[in-house]
C-alpha cells in the first residue's frame, strides 16, 4: 500500500497518471474465526453470553461473512454442558445458563461444515480497578489529557491482564497487555491517552483477568498492528495463531481464541 501511495506522489508532482496500478493478492480457501470471549463482568451472574464465528475473507472486501448453521458448545470439568444457538443467520450463538467459576477449566468445542473444532481455557479472576487518575498536561506538546487506571496487583502470584479502553470520540476501542514480572503485589495501573480526547468525553475501562498464553498471543497480535511496528528491516508479520484447532483436518487451522475472563468496569467522564 506504501508504495501505491508514493507513485501516485510522485505522479502529482511531475504529470498526470493515467496508469491503474492493479495490486495482485493471493486468495485462499475461508477459513472459520473464532471470537469466543467468555467475559464475566464483576456483580454480575455470568450467565447470558456470546459466541461470534465468522469467515476469513479477501482484504479488499467489504462485507465480512457469518459462519451459519455450527453446532457450538462449552463443557465445564464437571462434564456439564452450556449449548450456543445461533440468531437467525447473523453467526452470533448466544446462551443464556452460562456458570461462570473462577479457575475452572472449560473446553470449547464447534462443528461447522462436518469439521471438529476446540479448544481448553481456564477463567481468570481480576482484581479491581481502585481509581483513575487524570493529567491534563501530557502527550509531546503537554497539552494532551492522559489517564491512568491505577490496580493492585495481588503478591506471590502470576497475573496477567487485558486493558481496554472504549470513548465516545472513537469506534475503536484502545487495547493493550500487561503482566506482573516487575510489579509483583505493587499498585499499578493502564495508560491510555488521545490527542481529541476533551473534558465531559466518556471513557469506559475495562481489565481482563487473563491467561498466560492470551498474554503472549495479544502481546504479538498488538506488536504487529502497532503504528511502530514495521520497518524494511524487521521481520514482516506472520499469522498468529490461537488457542483453537481442528481436531478434523489439522491442516484448516481456524483463526481465533478462546478466552475466559472476570472483567471490572469503570466508566470514567473526563474532567
Amino acid at each position: 500500500m506504501k508504495k501505491i501511495i508514493y507513485i501516485v506522489f510522485l505522479c502529482s508532482l511531475f504529470y498526470t497518471c493515467e496508469d491503474v496500478i492493479d495490486v495482485e493478492l493471493n486468495e485462499a480457501e475461508p477459513r472459520l474465526v473464532i471470537d469466543a470471549s467468555i467475559n464475566w463482568f464483576k456483580d454480575t451472574t455470568g450467565n447470558q453470553q456470546s459466541i461470534k464465528l465468522t469467515l476469513s475473507a479477501p482484504f479488499f472486501d467489504a462485507t465480512v461473512p457469518a459462519a451459519n448453521d455450527a453446532i457450538v458448545n462449552i463443557t465445564d470439568s464437571n462434564g456439564t454442558v452450556f449449548n450456543f444457538i445461533e440468531v437467525l443467520d447473523t453467526g452470533i450463538y448466544t446462551t443464556n445458563n452460562f456458570t461462570p467459576v473462577i479457575d475452572e477449566a472449560y473446553t470449547l468445542n464447534i462443528i461447522y461444515n462436518g469439521e471438529n473444532y476446540t479448544a481448553t481455557e481456564t477463567l481468570r479472576s481480576v482484581v479491581p480497578i481502585d481509581f483513575v487518575e487524570q493529567n491534563n498536561d501530557g502527550g509531546f506538546t503537554g497539552d494532551q489529557i492522559e489517564l491512568k487506571a491505577f490496580y493492585t496487583d495481588p503478591a506471590n502470584i502470576d497475573n496477567y491482564y487485558f486493558f481496554e479502553f472504549l470513548t465516545d470520540i472513537s469506534l475503536t476501542p484502545e487495547l493493550d497487555v500487561f503482566d506482573d514480572t516487575f510489579t509483583d503485589g505493587n499498585q499499578i495501573f493502564g495508560f491510555f491517552s488521545d490527542e481529541d480526547l476533551e473534558s465531559g468525553n466518556e471513557v469506559t475501562i475495562r481489565n481482563y483477568g487473563i491467561s498466560e498464553q492470551f498474554y503472549e498471543f495479544m502481546f504479538v497480535l498488538l506488536q504487529q498492528g502497532s503504528e511502530g511496528g514495521g520497518g524494511p528491516f524487521e521481520t514482516q508479520p506472520a499469522t498468529v495463531r490461537g488457542n483453537c484447532i481442528n481436531t478434523t483436518n489439522a491442516s484448516n487451522f481456524p483463526f481465533g481464541y478462546f478466552r475466559l475472563s472476570e472483567v471490572d468496569e469503570l466508566v470514567y467522564v473526563v474532567e
